[in-house]
């Protein structure tokens, strides 16, 4: 492992928390956008950004875990449904040299890229394309550890990289390597847009108007609550 991250187990839909009941009064129309808070969650800490142009933004937090989603948000009586922006592709940079941490060197052929985020830790589910001076290209995945490895013959010099998520039709995004990770047959990547690339947290969440606050009203999701407005 040339790169060291504190692993993080997502067990949000476990959480199961009593519903939250209170006589249905609409808020009016006008007075939805806003900040709001999640309330009555000892475990949780989430908030939410409803703007007046249709956009929101989300978060939560679990322990070691944190979600967030951003998109548009609708009402639809006393409804209002937020939905998801689509995945984005990645943005992708070098790491600099003091942004490195590397544990040893890759032995003789072995090409690595480390795929991560400087001082957070490493990203899965990559795809590396390691491309040779004379125009030789091998690929691999980044894995749990952020390492994407392939073999290259003796004499091959690496001069760029391309990266993607995985499995998508993404366009590759091209970076020159230095010559000095070259040499040592190593380099860091660093993921710049992660959380518009990740998958997110819900396909829709709905939430229904209840005495002045959003009740989250999506069992699928795992965690019910309501969200009160900060004023």
């Amino acid at each position: 492992m040339h790169f060291v991250a504190k692993t993080v187990i997502i067990l949000l839909g476990l959480i199961t928390r009593p519903a939250y009941a209170a006589t249905s009064q609409p808020l009016p129309a006008s007075g939805l956008a806003g900040h709001y808070y999640l309330q009555g969650e000892r475990e949780l800490g989430s908030k939410m950004m409803l703007n007046k142009s249709g956009n929101f933004h989300w978060m939560l937090s679990y322990g070691d875990v944190d979600l967030a989603a951003q998109g548009t948000w609708q009402q639809k009586g006393k409804r209002v449904v937020l939905k998801p922006a689509p995945r984005q592709p990645g943005k992708f940079r070098l790491f600099d040299e003091s942004e490195l941490n590397l544990r040893k060197a890759p032995g003789p052929g072995t090409w690595v890229a480390v795929v991560g985020i400087p001082m957070e830790g490493p990203v899965a589910e990559m795809e590396v394309r390691f491309e040779s001076k004379a125009g030789k290209t091998a690929t691999a995945v980044s894995k749990a550890n952020g390492d994407a490895i392939v073999t290259m013959p003796d004499g091959e010099e690496w001069v760029r990289s391309g990266l993607r998520r995985a499995g998508s039709k993404d366009r590759w995004v091209w970076i020159d390597v230095p010559a000095e990770r070259a040499k040592a047959r190593i380099a860091g990547f660093a993921i710049t847009n992660l959380r518009e690339i990740q998958p997110p947290p819900f396909k829709s969440l709905t939430l229904i108007q209840r005495k002045g606050n959003l009740v989250i009203d999506d069992k699928s999701f795992g965690i019910r609550g309501r969200y009160e407005k900060h004023h």
